[in-house]
């Protein structure tokens, strides 16, 4: 009886923990990029950080906080989605770090969504 509950136990455990993934083998590259993209650029905090870094072509983070107005712990929590994405790259000097735009990923996330934004709406309008 006790091996059986420990079996259940485990296949919930394992259900509850695979319903959490995002099933990515489902979709292309393409849309598992943008969905990133997306999701990253999908909050003001980010845009704003995006913004001041593109303004000043680069910065240290004590500086965003002054200018956005956030605790340094935020600013530093989304700093790092966007470098996880790739859209920003920095340097270490001494206690400080500098943030700039990674370019060339920037150029790509461009085209990119230009490219997606542009694809044709087949659509009937008698159907909404």
């Amino acid at each position: 009886m006790e091996l059986m509950r420990k079996n259940i136990n485990r296949n919930i455990a394992i259900y509850k923990w695979s319903m959490g993934l995002t099933k990515t083998e489902y979709y292309t590259e393409e849309q598992v990029q943008l969905a990133q993209w997306f999701k990253v650029l999908g909050h003001p905090a980010r845009l704003a950080i995006l913004q001041s870094i593109m303004r000043t072509e680069s910065c240290i983070c004590g500086d965003l906080v002054m200018e956005i107005g956030l605790a340094q712990a935020t600013i530093s929590q989304h700093l790092k989605e966007l470098k996880n994405v790739g859209l920003i790259k920095g340097t270490i000097e001494g206690t400080s770090i500098c943030y700039c735009i990674d370019q060339d990923k920037w150029n790509k996330v461009s085209v990119t969504l230009e490219e997606w934004m542009s694809l044709p709406v087949k659509s009937n309008n008698e159907c909404c």
